[in-house]
């Protein structure tokens, strides 16, 4: 491994040398040589098989990384949440990271691997054909709280502001449409209550719906796959915590639209989100007592029963879980997903290219790691007709 200095730099050479303590593990902090050096030849990936890139935003500073990974021959893992990014380098870098057989995958952190691998968890303990899946995120803290890096709170300023780009950036891609298969899955409103977790709940806001739509995509075209449908979502208690994030969210959306108004927001993180978003991270307490629950309801037809006539019959919980989402969740997840890279290079995709976590990793042995390194996958109740 070479590893690009950022935010989870320590916690990932930790990681990744407890993880395979017999191979010779490279740190190497090259936290200006391609953004500041565009000019200038790129040479980082020219003495290694793999790059993992943990700094971001993506948006300004992921394309010079992916660029000379491709151009040198190296492989690139990286953490983004950004869907703008993630699209964007497929539709720049697919055709030439295929030619040269080095594979580029995104979203390998928190963001989107808990979500895009379940589905995948799901569809495979599921006795027959699973056709939609709805997950919901709880995040659970101690007396600290929950804290976050500012550099993810630059990220969806950037994004939401940007929206309209992705828009174009999809219809240029031209992406096949999905099929829905079996009965189409309801979407829900935007904010709603759910008696199953007894709180309410929102639209995830996160990059966790595009990527598992890619990943669908990918396996429905490429390997002729049932596509399943998929809706995230996540809890945010009662209905205090409605009325505070809804007015932290309408000024949110409202300065995110001008130019000032960014300004404030990347400036005073800490003031515009309520003290969750700093520029100094959480503390170790902070991280110690925060975690995580991704819950996915399925459904689909029982093993016989064809999906393209009649309700769906069989239903499946399963869940994923696991220590603080950014600074513990995301290193777990990016290690294991590199060595998943380097080690079960026979079950990747024939071809190089850019990637989602769900089509790069759908045939290695990425959850078996997960689940020894504390993210772990377990079905809640078994498959019922």
């Amino acid at each position: 491994f070479i590893q690009r200095a950022g935010e989870t730099a320590y916690r990932i050479l930790q990681l990744a040398k407890q993880s395979s303590p017999k191979k010779k593990i490279t740190l190497s902090y090259r936290s200006d040589i391609l953004c500041k050096q565009k000019g200038k030849k790129r040479t980082l990936g020219l003495q290694t098989r793999l790059v993992l890139n943990c700094v971001g935003p993506y948006r300004f500073f992921g394309e010079p990384v992916v660029e000379a990974c491709v151009e040198n021959g190296a492989s690139c893992i990286d953490i983004s949440g950004e869907p703008q990014f993630l699209e964007g380098m497929y539709l720049k870098y697919n055709e030439k990271a295929a030619e040269k057989g080095v594979y580029v995958v995104g979203s390998c952190g928190f963001d989107s691997i808990p979500a895009d691998m379940g589905v995948l968890y799901t569809r495979d303990k599921l006795k027959g054909t699973l056709t939609a899946v709805e997950s919901f995120l709880s995040v659970k803290s101690g007396p600290e709280g929950v804290g976050v890096h500012d550099g993810t709170w630059k990220s969806a300023v950037y994004g939401l502001a940007d929206e309209d780009n992705l828009k174009k950036l999809r219809k240029q891609i031209g992406y096949a449409p999905v099929p829905v298969v079996g009965a189409k899955l309801k979407k829900r409103g935007f904010l709603f209550y759910s008696p199953e977790f007894k709180e309410y709940c929102l639209t995830f806001m996160g990059s966790d719906g595009s990527v598992v739509k890619r990943t669908q995509r990918y396996l429905h075209t490429e390997l002729q796959q049932t596509p399943v449908q998929y809706g995230a979502y996540v809890t945010i208690g009662g209905l205090g915590s409605v009325i505070k994030l809804m007015f932290m969210g309408m000024l949110f959306l409202l300065l995110v639209k001008f130019n000032f108004g960014r300004k404030l927001l990347t400036k005073y993180p800490e003031f515009f989100s309520a003290g969750r978003f700093t520029k100094k991270g959480p503390t170790q307490k902070q991280m110690d007592g925060t975690s995580f629950t991704m819950t996915f309801f399925g459904e689909g037809y029982s093993e016989g029963q064809d999906p393209q006539n009649g309700k769906p019959n069989v239903k499946i919980c399963t869940e994923v879980k696991g220590p603080e989402p950014g600074y513990i969740a995301t290193p777990i997840a990016m290690v294991q997903a590199g060595l998943s890279l380097l080690e079960d290079a026979a079950s990747l995709p024939k071809r190089g290219g850019v990637y989602s976590p769900g089509a790069a990793f759908s045939k290695t042995k990425l959850i078996d790691r997960l689940n020894k390194r504390g993210v772990e996958f377990s079905v809640i109740s078994k498959p019922e007709v």
